[in-house]
């Protein structure tokens, strides 16, 4: 879902910004302007308002892509101003940034959610792999052409990859050290993942297969479940 949020391997660069950056003089003309007992309340609504319009906009922008539409297209979709946008992201391609990291972010949380949950460490593999591939399995294609053709939000999926691959491979370590897989090399198989993981990200994995970015995780889960089973069932014709 490792980098950067604290336990959370699949995420967008935490420590990027999600909303424009603030100089001090405009936080102090915004607060000489707030009438007092008023603050606190307002910056509250403020960011419940951003983070509707984020999930709303997530919705849209996921099923849709975002190449092809316009800031006035977001707004009128969103049946909301220009201007609340604005308030979100200073501009079309911050707003979609910030979107790639919100989806991120949070599909991030629900995977962790869902691993914590389970104990054997055979199925806390193929439980992280297969929320990945739900995670994916929201983006249309035409989202998913959008976010690896644009430079921005293909460095966010980049590295939310990479994640990827390393959390897989400490799932894989601590499931040798407990007896529970194999022995084999954990490194070894993180890179395996790795160049998976690359395959799905580039499309080479999905083109000649006709599978989804999501469906394509959700079969990463199940073979490397199968295959890293420390029991092997009987051979069979």
């Amino acid at each position: 879902m490792t980098v950067q949020l604290p336990s959370l391997p699949w995420t967008g660069d935490a420590s990027m910004s999600e909303y424009p950056p603030q100089t001090p003089g405009a936080v102090r003309m915004r607060s000489s302007m707030t009438a007092p007992g008023t603050s606190v309340r307002r910056r509250r609504v403020d960011q419940e308002r951003r983070s509707e319009l984020l999930g709303a906009l997530e919705d849209l922008l996921l099923a849709e892509g975002f190449t092809t539409l316009t800031v006035d297209d977001m707004a009128r979709r969103l049946h909301c101003s220009k201007a609340t946008l604005y308030s979100v992201a200073s501009s079309k391609e911050q707003l979609v940034i910030a979107l790639t990291k919100h989806f991120f972010r949070q599909a991030t949380e629900e995977i962790e959610r869902a691993v914590d949950a389970v104990a054997d460490p055979r199925l806390r593999i193929s439980t992280y792999l297969a929320g990945v591939g739900t995670a994916m399995s929201r983006c249309s294609p035409a989202f998913y052409a959008d976010m690896v053709s644009y430079a921005p939000t293909a460095a966010v999926y980049a590295a939310n990859s990479d994640a990827a691959a390393r959390r897989v491979r400490e799932l894989i370590d601590s499931g040798v050290r407990a007896g529970t897989l194999r022995a084999v090399d954990g490194t070894f198989a993180g890179q395996l993942v790795a160049l998976a993981i690359e395959g799905i990200q580039s499309g080479a994995l999905l083109s000649p297969t006709g599978l989804s970015a999501g469906q394509a995780y959700t079969e990463m889960a199940d073979l490397l479940l199968h295959g890293l089973s420390a029991t092997l069932g009987p051979a069979t014709d």
